[in-house]
């Protein structure tokens, strides 16, 4: 299982930072940067192309929107050393095609007709709980993003107060949160099914690698019996 896992890490790596070769000149962060930025000219672009001006488009444009704007500002304040690592043309191609594109997905079932005219997407108690779920991971990731590069910045280890007492990758659980928020919207079981691909195929294994990045710390045991990995007293 470990060897099948390294491998996955290994092929994952390689398709979003070297693949066809080449020098890497371009920043990760550039990469994805631009997806998140442009998000909000793409869900405005489809409210003007087809005339869909509903509650669902507004609120959709204002939270993914809002989002992008707010991770690049993330990126320019407390950036995540992950992401400044150089990656090749081949590379950033795998990234938009495989991961970043796919999030845009969401806003043109919601916006576009593809799927039927009656499709509104999801109804105001949905909605509502929506903006409630992205306000939530939308502070979980800043503040743990936060807390771990202001840390490392003055103190190198483990880290294991504040957002990280109870749960071992907050951040991760605040994007979830966020992404969810916009599939919730969407209404339709596509969104979900990108996500799961996503969180199944990238996020849990940079988890699993985190977590054995982590384990080299002697208080790792210990801190290991006292949280879980993304939900408090749960999981």
């Amino acid at each position: 299982m470990t060897n099948m896992i390294k491998s996955i890490h290994g092929a994952t790596n390689y398709l979003s930072h070297d693949l066809f070769g080449g020098p890497r000149l371009l920043s990760f962060n550039w990469v994805i940067n631009f997806q998140k930025g442009m998000t909000l000219f793409w869900v405005l672009g489809l409210m003007l192309y087809y005339d869909n001006y509903s509650t669902q488009a507004w609120v959709y444009l204002a939270l993914h929107g809002s989002y992008g704007i707010i991770w690049i500002l993330k990126d320019v304040i407390f950036p995540d050393s992950k992401w400044q690592t150089k990656i090749t043309f081949g590379g950033a191609i795998t990234a938009i095609v495989a991961v970043l594109g796919p999030y845009w997905v969401a806003p043109y079932l919601l916006i576009s007709p593809v799927l039927v005219e009656a499709h509104t997407g999801a109804n105001w108690i949905w909605t509502a709980t929506a903006i409630f779920i992205y306000a939530i991971g939308l502070a979980l990731m800043l503040t743990a993003d936060a807390q771990k590069y202001f840390t490392l910045k003055h103190q190198k280890g483990l880290i294991t107060t504040g957002m990280f007492r109870l749960i071992r990758h907050p951040n991760y659980l605040g994007e979830m949160l966020i992404y969810g928020s916009f599939a919730l919207l969407v209404w339709h079981w596509i969104p979900w099914a990108i996500l799961a691909w996503v969180w199944l195929g990238y996020f849990s294994i940079n988890i699993i690698m985190k977590e054995r990045s982590m384990s080299r710390y002697e208080e790792w045991s210990e801190y290991k019996k006292h949280s879980k990995y993304l939900f408090p007293y749960i999981f």
